[in-house]
């Protein structure tokens, strides 16, 4: 009875925290897919995700409305090709239900410039895949003198790491599982960022958790064995057991903790 009782309560605790968490006040958060500066021309999403179910997103620029969408598991994209300077400026997005807003962005701030700096190239150290709490090293190299860049993690809704002009690299001296995710890096030289390069190659860092993969291997290991456990004893509880029946032979009936 308490093996039957345990998973309930514990399946309990769980809803119960899930809801209280979905009681909670809805966020939303904007970015860029790709990250960075646009090229002339070029084409980019503004994504707004939101840790909601349904509702709508309007986007807006410089305060003023300028689209709305439905919400698709989580996500409204508002795509931008062939984009000019107009394309330029602060954009923001409001999250709505029921007409009424219950959530609005930071500025994510869209800048449009012309690439005239050789394209950069992203490198992972020691490599793309490493254990959790390793020391992770993102080196932006490009074959200009002076250049600053910039650290793009795709999704990131806060402003991106810098790499100044007097460093060659940005560490994580501890990485977690939060620090997942697909990095590329844009250079840019003048102290009013007037030049740019294209956005480099991208990489996906992948880190691994080996303590909680551990535990969840003891953990399946310890259900598989109970498990089992019930199955045989339930399969000994059923077994027939050879009673005497007189001298006509043996009776089989049902094996009970008294038979055996």
């Amino acid at each position: 009875m308490v093996l039957a009782v345990t998973p309930v309560l514990a399946f309990g605790t769980w809803l119960l925290v899930q809801s209280e968490a979905a009681a909670g006040a809805p966020t939303i958060s904007i970015f860029l897919k790709p990250p960075g500066v646009i090229p002339p021309g070029g084409s980019t999403t503004i994504c707004c995700s939101c840790q909601c179910d349904e509702g709508s997103v309007v986007l807006y620029k410089d305060g003023k409305r300028l689209r709305a969408r439905e919400l698709r598991h989580g996500r409204a994209e508002f795509p931008i090709s062939n984009a000019t300077q107009k394309d330029a400026g602060p954009y923001s997005c409001h999250y709505l239900a029921g007409g009424t807003v219950l959530a609005r962005s930071e500025t994510l701030e869209i800048t449009v410039r012309e690439f005239r700096l050789p394209r950069p190239v992203l490198s992972i150290l020691p490599g793309p895949e490493v254990a959790a709490g390793a020391a992770v090293t993102f080196r932006c190299t490009i074959t200009h003198t002076g250049a600053g860049c910039f650290l793009y993690r795709e999704g990131q809704d806060k402003a991106p790491d810098l790499i100044h002009k007097d460093q060659d690299d940005f560490s994580l001296p501890r990485v977690h599982k939060g620090n997942e995710g697909r990095y590329s890096c844009q250079c840019y030289s003048g102290a009013a960022l007037v030049e740019w390069s294209d956005v480099s190659n991208s990489l996906d860092l992948v880190v691994k958790d080996y303590t909680w993969s551990n535990v969840g291997r003891l953990v399946l290991g310890a259900a598989v064995l109970l498990l089992l456990g019930l199955i045989v004893a339930e399969d000994r509880h059923s077994l027939p057991c050879i009673l005497p029946a007189g001298r006509g032979g043996h009776q089989a009936a049902p094996c009970t903790q008294s038979s055996l």
